[in-house]
């Protein structure tokens, strides 16, 4: 009416205009918005009393057993490192009788997008296909009352479980996000995959990315904001082998290699920030009685320092070098021989930290307060370190219940309070995904 009533006498003067502004900005209803700018943030609370919404949750708790099997039926199909083939085609068609519209790309991750309203934002949850024990393996889970027991069944079993069901569950409430979503099961993120698949991901999704949700193992205890950096090399020392008796004398690639670690393994390491190292992996030899002609040695690097890192790297080098001549110079025959050594990278992961706005955090708080849970922020190293690396907003969660013996063949899951965890990953999705409005029947 004011408005109205002001074009009847002509155009606005300058007091009128402001006026009339302040009518209308008082009049608007107040609303939070993301760091984006673009979506409306809604709480925990307020997600979960919508009836799509409610219905997703409610599918969660009352199919957790067919979640558990569901579990025990992915780890029991082998995902190798550089062999995940076979558990990706299995997902693909799990996502696809999901609803969701599957495809490989072009390193094997599986994708499967649940279309939203704007379909030029997409969030990712994503798990990770591949696990560290070699191409025969006995993979196949053993059940001990609820426990599972079996190689990967926490890492990354449990993720891929919650992904499948997260899928199921939307797709049950029929809910469609604001922005779309992609159900990402990826490959290369376990030892030399070097994050791989989720590189690929952050290639392709970039510009579009409004936020990465890692699901990794078990436990709502925590959440990963920060990307702890690491480096892993191998080391690799030749010569011309021969016979231990007749040849004795001749430099001896393992003994140089030996050499080398023991003074590696002397260096010191702050605990902050905290940095470490790991030798683990050795290889040489083809007979006992025979002097090598080649030895490797695989070593993992971590610190929360970059700087760190780089000393760490220059001091390995340093303690071969060191390794090599001492055993030159200690064989009998070096002068008609030489060692030869070199060290190569094998992956090198980034570090990065998560926003201070980060709406993902921001939806899992908010999650953590609806479902009365405590989590703790902490760094480590997981397909999170791709987008938080490049600045984009990332974090890694466990998907629920609990885990223990990770990389061993002991490896267990008790699947207790998972559905806790799933309506976790749940709200914490839908919170930086939105929801649309139902549509009037």
């Amino acid at each position: 009416m004011f408005l109205r009533c002001a074009r009847v006498h002509g155009m606005l003067s300058p007091v009128v205009k402001r006026a009339a502004l302040c009518v209308i900005l008082l009049a608007m209803p107040a609303r939070t918005f993301t760091a984006s700018g673009s979506l409306p943030a809604a709480s925990a609370k307020e997600l979960a009393a919508l009836p799509p919404v409610a219905a997703a949750l409610d599918w969660l708790v009352k199919n957790v057993s067919w979640i558990n099997d569901e579990q025990a039926r992915i780890v029991s199909i082998p995902a190798p490192p550089f062999k995940e083939a076979e558990r990706a085609a299995a997902m693909r068609t799990t996502l696809a009788a999901a609803g969701l519209r599957v495809h490989f790309d072009s390193v094997g991750n599986v994708v499967g997008e649940l279309r939203g309203v704007n379909e030029n934002e997409v969030v990712i949850v994503s798990a990770h296909l591949d696990t560290v024990f070699p191409a025969g393996t006995d993979v196949r889970v053993q059940r001990e009352g609820d426990r599972l027991i079996g190689p990967g069944i926490a890492d990354n079993g449990t993720g891929l479980a919650a992904l499948v069901a997260l899928a199921k569950a939307l797709r049950f409430a029929r809910l469609k996000p604001q922005r779309s979503i992609l159900f990402i099961a990826n490959v290369g993120e376990e030892g030399e995959g070097n994050l791989r698949g989720m590189r690929a991901v952050v290639d392709t999704y970039r510009d579009r990315l409004k936020g990465a949700l890692v699901l990794d193992g078990a436990g709502i205890d925590h959440v990963t904001t920060k990307a702890l950096a690491s480096r892993r090399l191998e080391v690799v020392i030749t010569g011309p082998g021969g016979h231990s008796w007749s040849d004795f004398g001749l430099p001896n690639p393992i003994n140089a290699l030996v050499r080398g670690a023991l003074r590696f393994i002397n260096t010191r390491v702050p605990s902050s920030p905290r940095t470490t190292f790991n030798l683990g992996e050795i290889q040489g030899g083809t007979s006992v009685n025979a002097i090598p002609h080649e030895a490797r040695l695989k070593v993992d690097l971590r610190s929360e320092s970059e700087e760190e890192l780089a000393r760490l790297e220059n001091a390995l080098r340093e303690a071969i070098a060191a390794g090599v001549r001492d055993e030159t110079q200690a064989a009998s025959r070096s002068a008609a021989t030489k060692l030869e050594w070199s060290i190569d990278s094998l992956g090198s992961r980034p570090g990065g930290e998560g926003r201070p706005d980060s709406p993902l955090l921001a939806a899992l708080r908010s999650a953590d307060d609806y479902l009365g849970n405590e989590s703790r922020l902490e760094r480590s190293s997981t397909d999170a370190n791709i987008p938080l690396s490049q600045g984009l907003d990332a974090i890694s969660i466990g998907a629920g219940g609990q885990g223990g013996g990770a990389h061993s063949l002991q490896e267990w899951y008790d699947p207790s309070g998972r559905e806790r965890g799933l309506k976790r990953a749940l709200l914490t999705l839908l919170g930086v995904s939105g929801v649309a409005p139902e549509r009037a029947k």
